[in-house]
Parts: structure tokens; sequence; C-alpha cells
């Protein structure tokens, strides 16, 4: 953002794809040392965190691409009020690579401006750091930006107006590859990228317990705070 630009002139779609935190649906790496129910609370928090910064976030447009049924959701009454703030359109596809790439093609034809695409695994995200990676977006030397994740993946995906994301169907998702697969297809279709700050996201126990060790005034810290003692019991489960 440049030194005279104010915080409504960031001219870019924030799209945050989400699973209603349904339990035996949501986070289910969690599971153990978690029951269902308990993963799908933490889920809950991670989302209701990730909605609030979002709607707070300086960029003309917000679009949550879901799946799952809300009506079954832990916190769906808190999550329905959430959404009052956003365009929601369902998730299309198959395959997650799928449903990433339909919701990038939906959120840019929605507005036909820039694309910042986040999910719901990092709920320390603040408004500041996501109205600075969607105004990079903006700039004339940056096509794409991407935010790696300390277990390999990634956090946030960002495309200039007019890029499609249609390539993301052939990368392998949820393995510690896919960063690096992510950035180098960007780069074999030439397209100038700007990394991110590294975040964590929460996908098993330990990252719960790091990411809430750094604080905010969010729902999801506490919520891992009365869990605490479940989640360092032992190691999680296989993802289903």
């Amino acid at each position: 953002m440049s030194p005279g630009q104010t915080v409504d002139q960031v001219h870019a779609t924030l799209l945050v794809v989400a699973k209603a935190p349904v339990p035996g649906f949501a986070k289910t790496r969690l599971v153990p040392p978690l029951s269902p129910a308990e993963a799908a609370d933490l889920a809950a928090a991670a989302l209701l965190d990730t909605l609030a910064a979002a709607a707070q976030t300086p960029v003309r447009h917000r679009v949550v691409a879901l799946t799952g049924d809300l009506a079954a959701a832990q916190c769906r009454d808190a999550i329905g009020r959430a959404l009052g703030s956003f365009d929601v359109v369902a998730q299309r596809g198959v395959t997650f690579a799928e449903r990433l790439a339909a919701a990038h093609a939906d959120a840019a034809a929605m507005y036909g401006l820039p694309v910042l695409q986040i999910g719901m695994d990092t709920p320390q995200l603040t408004p500041g750091l996501l109205g600075n990676c969607a105004a990079a977006l903006t700039g004339p030397e940056v096509d794409a930006v991407l935010g790696p994740a300390a277990d390999g993946g990634w956090w946030a995906l960002g495309l200039r107006a007019g890029v499609s994301a249609d390539w993301l169907r052939e990368v392998p998702m949820s393995t510690d590859r896919t960063g690096a697969a992510t950035l180098a297809r960007l780069r074999r279709f030439g397209l100038r990228t700007r990394l991110l700050p590294e975040l964590v996201d929460v996908d098993y126990p330990d990252d719960a317990i790091r990411v809430a060790a750094l604080g905010g005034a969010g729902r999801f810290v506490p919520a891992v705070g009365l869990l605490a003692h479940r989640l360092s019991a032992g190691p999680s489960g296989a993802e289903r």
C-alpha cells in the first residue's frame, strides 16, 4: 500500500474458503485427542476469528466459498450473523483443488478484481496483514502472491485480475510439498510472484497450541485454553 493510499482504496476481493464446523466433518486431524465435537468447536472459533479479521480488512469486496451443512455446525448462529458481511457462494467441485480453483473463478467473475484467497486455518490473521497482502496485488509488478505455511503448504494465494486459477486443479493438496508445487506452477506460467510472511496453520494439536500462544482477542485463544490439556495429551489421528 502506498504511503498516500487510504484504507478504503484497496481494489481487491478477499475470498475465504471455509468448511462448516460440523462434528466429524471439520478439523478431523484433531481427533484424537479431541472428540469430533471439540474439534468442531475449535474449527468454529478459527472460522469466526477469520471472518472477523476479513470483515475489517480494507478491501472492496468480501466473499466466502462455503461447503458443509451450516445448520448442523457448531456456533451456527454466530457464524450465520458473521456471514452477513460477505457474499456467500457454495463451493463447486469434487477434490479440494477443484473447489479452490472454482472459488477463485467465482470470486473473480463477481467483481473483476484481484482475488486474495485464504482459508480458516490461520485465525491469527489481522486486518492489517490481509490489507497489505491484498494491496500487493494491485501493484504494477506483481501477478500473484503466495503465503507459505510452516508445514510446507500455503495459507494464502492471490491472483491479479484476469489471471486464471484453473491450474490449481493439478496441484497436489495437503502435502508438505504443496507450497513448493504451487510456487513452481506460478513461475512456470511466468507469473511474477511475491512471497508473503510464513504462518502456522492449524491442522494438528501442536499447531493449535502454537497459534494460540501468539495471543489475540478473538475466540480461538480461549477455545484452545479450555482444551489445552487434551491437545497436549497425544498425537492426532489421520485425516479422514
